[in-house]
C-alpha cells in the first residue's frame, strides 16, 4: 500500500464568483510568499481546484492546507472546509451542474509564532463515488461564519496537498 500525494499550486486555484479571497504576493526578507488571503469577515471565502484521482484505490482523502496569519495573530483558530464533486469521463452528468458532496471540516489553532506556518488536515469522507482516474473538483473554504473560527485577521493559504491510498 502506498500513499499518492498531489501538490496543488495555489496559483492554479479558481476563485468562486463571490466570496473571493485576495490573491497576493508578500515580499519577505529573503523570498516572496505567494498565496490566497481568506478574510475574517462574515463571508466564507472559497476557491476550487481541479485534480485527477490518479491511482486512487480506496478510503478517505486527506486535504492538507499550509497557511499562516497575515496579521501575525498567535491565538484563536480557523475552520477550514473541503468538499468534492467527482465526475467520471463519459458519465451522463454536466460539468456545469454537478453538485458537491457534503463538506468535511477541520478546526486548527493558529501557530503561536507570529506569521508561523500552520498545517490543517481535513479528512474528506464524503467522496461522491470517487474512483481511479476520476476528475475531481474540490472546493476549499474558510468557514469564518462558524463560531469556532476565532482567529482575527486573514489566513493565507500557501500550499494545498491531497493524499489518498492507491489500494
Amino acid at each position: 500500500m502506498a500513499t499518492v500525494t498531489q501538490s496543488l499550486d495555489p496559483g492554479a486555484a479558481i476563485p468562486h464568483a463571490t466570496n473571493i479571497p485576495e490573491l497576493l504576493k508578500v515580499d519577505g526578507t529573503n523570498f516572496p510568499v505567494f498565496g490566497y488571503a481568506f478574510a475574517d469577515s462574515t463571508q466564507d471565502d472559497q476557491v476550487s481546484f481541479r485534480w485527477f484521482a490518479t491511482n486512487y484505490g480506496s478510503g478517505n482523502v486527506s486535504v492538507i492546507i499550509d497557511w499562516y496569519s497575515r496579521s501575525g495573530s498567535t491565538t484563536g483558530a480557523v475552520v477550514w472546509g473541503a468538499a468534492l464533486s467527482v465526475l467520471t469521463p463519459g458519465d451522463a452528468q454536466s460539468m456545469e451542474t454537478d453538485g458537491l458532496a457534503t463538506e468535511n471540516t477541520q478546526t486548527t489553532t493558529v501557530n503561536g509564532t507570529a506569521r508561523g506556518l500552520t498545517r490543517s488536515t481535513i479528512t474528506v469522507s464524503n467522496l461522491d463515488s470517487l474512483a481511479a482516474s476520476d476528475s475531481v473538483e474540490m472546493r476549499v473554504r474558510r468557514l469564518q461564519s462558524n463560531g469556532s473560527d476565532t482567529m482575527t485577521g486573514d489566513a493565507i493559504i500557501v500550499a494545498v496537498t491531497v493524499q489518498y491510498s492507491d489500494t
